[in-house]
């Protein structure tokens, strides 16, 4: 696999129409202004691939008004396809499809409607303006939290469960999605996880969330009155060890979400349960705080990654992390060359994951001496430290491709560099 710009992958496919003259000069200008790099600049010199270039026309075409020139000769008539621009992450680009109407017979043309432009095709606002931003869970949540981290003075839309927060974004009801997808105590969210390689999605950001739980319960609640405590299976196994040493003989019972449980306990007036969540929570459903800051450790965390329908592009300004899954037919027989493939350009890992292939989760190993083994298939998602506008990361990539049966690149994103800064409530 080997990094092609725009222009090399585009070259091959430019029309070059034939008489009258003055549509000849018209159309090799328009051809120039959206493939040759000096309309279109991207950083470091790193453009979209062919896949997305042909998504972007595509797109276009379905909806741009060709104009019909009359001119008798069908050669030198611009169809839809020939009217092509991209979007790069919701912005706009250098490209302007507002050309030149051509006359007939020295008349002008009767006026018709104005063709679509690249802002016409990008109705999600700029990064960092107001943007629709779903996370899972319900005002109070800690997704919500990571939702305003992410992009202050954001529209946050709360979803019921992880796989409508992905759709919400799919169906344009939704610009970003913040979801979690691993926490320093609890570890990693694997249903996050099947989710990205079963949707579409781009990671285009990441943000980190220090995590501060508390007990709450209705007011007038003391501790030695409760029977369970709910919330999310994250929290509570975030809290067990804190449980246990309050003296608390309660039963954990999971629920979709922290703040979730808040709300349940308030709207149904239950005076022997409890909820892990958030002091946020405790003020929106009249709550009090039994226990602050019972997290098993102070330095509890949990990361977040932003989902946009568009690839960023990469950039080597800033450091960058790049995520990708892949798998082989053989099993995990080739995990050490795909990781030596890394470490040979001193390419760091900051998260190796493995989950069951859902298609394939069983490999049958024949064997006349001892019969049939049965093994595991897996899927690996690995994080490493690299931009993919950096040349060793796409030479990475290509001997990666050389060891898998499939390999995808589920973003290539800026790292979240704020300062750590332990919960504190």
């Amino acid at each position: 696999m080997q990094a092609v710009s725009p222009t090399q992958n585009l070259n091959s496919s430019v029309i070059r129409p034939s008489k009258p003259r003055r549509f000849h000069q018209l159309t090799r200008s328009f051809i120039r202004c959206v493939y040759h790099n000096d309309s279109v600049q991207f950083p470091n010199g790193v453009g979209l691939n062919r896949a997305d270039w042909q998504s972007s026309c595509a797109i276009l075409s379905s909806k741009v008004f060709s104009q019909d020139q009359g001119s008798g000769d069908k050669s030198t008539a611009p169809s839809n396809s020939d009217h092509l621009a991209a979007a790069v992450n919701g912005h706009k680009t250098s490209i302007d499809l507002n050309l030149v109407p051509i006359e007939k017979n020295n008349k002008p043309q009767p006026p018709t409607q104005k063709p679509l432009t690249i802002t016409d095709l990008s109705p999600a606002p700029m990064h960092g303006s107001q943007l629709r931003v779903a996370y899972q869970g319900v005002p109070g949540a800690y997704s919500e939290a990571a939702a305003g981290k992410a992009y202050p003075n954001c529209e946050a839309i709360p979803c019921d469960q992880f796989e409508v927060a992905f759709q919400a974004v799919e169906l344009w009801i939704a610009d970003r999605a913040v979801l979690p997808v691993e926490n320093s105590l609890g570890g990693s969210i694997h249903r996050n996880y099947d989710l990205l390689l079963r949707h579409r999605l781009h990671i285009v950001g990441e943000v980190q969330l220090p995590v501060h739980h508390c007990l709450l319960a209705l007011p007038g609640v003391r501790k030695e009155y409760l029977a369970r405590v709910i919330s999310h299976p994250q929290a509570l196994s975030q809290c067990e060890h804190t449980l246990t040493k309050l003296g608390l003989n309660v039963t954990r019972e999971a629920v979709d979400d922290t703040a979730g449980a808040a709300e349940y306990i308030a709207a149904n007036n239950l005076r022997d349960t409890a909820a892990i969540a958030s002091a946020r929570a405790a003020e929106l459903y009249g709550l009090q705080i039994l226990a602050d800051g019972i997290q098993d450790d102070s330095s509890n965390v949990t990361r977040f990654v932003m989902l946009a329908r568009e690839p960023i592009i990469p950039r080597t300004d800033r450091p960058f992390k790049t995520s990708i899954v892949f798998a082989h037919d053989k099993g995990t027989s080739v995990l050490f060359k795909v990781l030596s493939a890394f470490a040979f350009r001193n390419i760091s890992l900051t998260k190796i994951e493995s989950r069951p292939h859902r298609n394939r989760p069983i490999r049958l190993v024949d064997d006349a001496n001892v019969g049939t083994a049965k093994h595991f298939e897996y899927m690996f998602y690995v994080d490493f430290e690299a931009s993919m506008a950096e040349v060793r990361a796409q030479n990475a990539l290509a001997e990666v491709q050389e060891f898998t049966s499939f390999l995808r690149v589920l973003g290539s994103y800026p790292m979240d560099m704020t300062p750590w800064c332990p919960s504190s409530g």
